[in-house]
């Protein structure tokens, strides 16, 4: 192999957990860190002109703010590297290079757009750079267009082209593959380099399979935060890959000057705002796609794991990796929408409910603050009491209404205890172990013109009412409130969109009540915020 170098770029992929907003000093103090570690690339921010220049960010509209941010500071023998989003910062803000703090300027690019990027690319190396082509979401690339992209890096003739794992989906096979396609086809004198993420705790170890390759003669680049620190899962720690570095490849990194950077600016940034592997990001990683999706199904707090890994085998092509709301949607309602035929289970519910009194209990905090008045309710009417997604502790109920898988498979174990509650499930919630008593079409059961289509309370009165039950009592749907405290009987419950947009669910479920073609009389008999009517029909 050549020789083997090391890019830092904390304060530009860093950036991306604090907003770039780093502090001057800081942004001063890590520079003249890393600086004076030998690192022998430093990547000091984004070049985006659609951002007004900020003294303390490093993310700034052009070169001239980036000589305002660094200039006068000693650069050592570090190659001092910026970089642009293809499409974010027009060539007419940049300078000639011998006006400019930056040597290089480093060109994110996905495939859809390497034509034009590579052509910017040319331009940039006009006015005197070092050129970097970063290949982002390399793992969308087929062999045949990583060739075509190839070709044009080789009539670019860059400084470098990087191998970018955007969401941290390559093991060491997969990674080797791209390596290897690359180092085959690519001009002698192109540095490749090698930019990972951290979401299956690979980063390091990749950085690491990539730099002991000893059948290339090509210099090789790969890249590191401090600390790791990056969005999502972060990036490859710069502190391991110097130490490693210096351990086997004879480099002579200053370590006690990258530690002493972390430990005083780095790491007051984690205590505020830490990233890292963790599971969401875990997730994405296995089902190749953009973690949004996967934020996007556990936010909705109804689905249980193996429910949402079914929903992501679903994504196909560019959209895995392109998030887009809309096709996440339509894959969520195409999921909850699991036809069956209910007419049995709708008839047997029926002889025993019909002309009931019914009590229905939600989990909302009132069900304990006003436990003595549903107790007397109970007793002075002898409802019978079905509980919605959750078994309450001090309340008997003689059935249970699952509409909410992920909170079906918490509540299984002690389901399982409880014989003598019958469950009524939608169609979307499948049973560990047997069947439930009766099973409802979730597709029947939903209020398309809602802002949550699948609102249980919803659901469960229009089936009663289609059962003609006497009337329905409501204890414990309190409606949601902007408040530091849960609005749950456990916390566990929360939503996490539900305070931001609590007063739009509770217009949202009257509405929903109102459209209701509603025979039966219902009533609160503990407080709500859903609560503005009688109850009429």
């Amino acid at each position: 192999m050549g020789k083997v170098e090391l890019l830092d770029c904390t304060l530009r992929d860093g950036g991306y957990v604090n907003d770039w907003r780093f502090g001057h000093s800081n942004i001063v103090n890590l520079f003249e860190r890393l600086v004076s570690s030998g690192v022998e690339y430093i990547e000091v921010g984004f070049l985006d002109e659609r951002r007004p220049f900020d003294m303390d960010r490093t993310i700034v509209p052009d070169a001239m703010s980036m000589n305002k941010l660094l200039g006068g500071l000693d650069k050592g023998r570090s190659c001092i590297v910026g970089m642009i989003d293809y499409g974010t910062c027009s060539i007419d803000k940049l300078l000639p290079k011998e006006e400019c703090v930056l040597d290089g300027i480093r060109v994110i690019f996905k495939k859809q757009k390497m034509r034009p990027a590579i052509e910017f690319c040319s331009q940039v190396k006009k006015l005197g750079y070092k050129v970097f082509a970063q290949a982002v979401s390399i793992t969308s690339y087929s062999d045949d267009e990583l060739e075509e992209l190839i070709g044009l890096v080789n009539e670019l003739n860059p400084h470098a082209f990087s191998l970018v794992d955007t969401y941290g989906l390559l093991h060491k096979k997969e990674l080797m593959h791209y390596f290897e396609v690359a180092d085959s086809r690519l001009n002698p004198a192109i540095h490749l380099g090698y930019h990972a993420h951290n979401n299956f705790q690979l980063a390091f170890a990749n950085c690491v399979e990539l730099v002991e390759q000893k059948d290339t003669k090509r210099d090789v680049l790969v890249d590191g935060t401090l600390y790791g620190m990056g969005k999502s899962a972060g990036n490859a720690p710069t502190e391991l890959l110097a130490g490693y570095l210096n351990d086997n490849f004879e480099k002579s990194y200053r370590l006690n000057q990258i530690m002493e950077a972390i430990d005083v600016t780095i790491l007051d940034i984690y205590r505020e705002i830490p990233w890292g592997y963790a599971f969401k990001f875990y997730v994405s990683a296995t089902h190749d796609c953009h973690p949004n999706y996967v934020t996007y199904l556990m936010n909705k707090k109804k689905l249980s794991m193996s429910s949402i890994s079914h929903i992501l085998n679903k994504l196909e092509g560019d959209k895995k990796l392109l998030y887009d709301q809309d096709y996440i949607d339509k894959l969520y309602l195409e999921y909850q929408q699991i036809e069956c035929d209910d007419s049995v289970s709708f008839e047997a519910l029926e002889k025993e409910l019909k002309g009931k009194s019914i009590l229905l209990l939600a989990p909302g905090k009132t069900v304990k603050s006003y436990e003595q008045k549903i107790k007397d309710y109970i007793r002075d009417v002898q409802p019978v009491c079905i509980s919605i997604n959750y078994i309450p502790s001090n309340i008997p109920v003689e059935y249970a209404f699952l509409s909410n898988a992920k909170r079906y498979v918490q509540q299984a174990t002690e389901l399982a205890t409880k014989t003598d509650i019958k469950l009524i499930a939608t169609s979307n919630v499948t049973r560990a172990k047997g069947d439930f008593d009766y099973v409802f079409s979730y597709s029947d059961l939903l209020d398309e013109e809602a802002l949550i289509v699948d609102n249980p309370m919803i659901m469960l009165i229009r089936l009663l009412n289609d059962m003609k039950v006497g009337n329905i009592a409501l204890a414990g749907f309190d409606g949601y409130e902007k408040t530091e405290l849960p609005n749950y009987v456990n916390a566990n419950m929360e939503h996490t969109f539900s305070k931001e947009k609590a007063n739009e669910i509770n217009l949202d479920v009257r509405s929903s009540l109102n459209r209701l073609p509603l025979t039966v009389r219902y009533e609160y008999i503990t407080p709500s915020l859903y609560e503005n009517n009688t109850g009429e029909a």
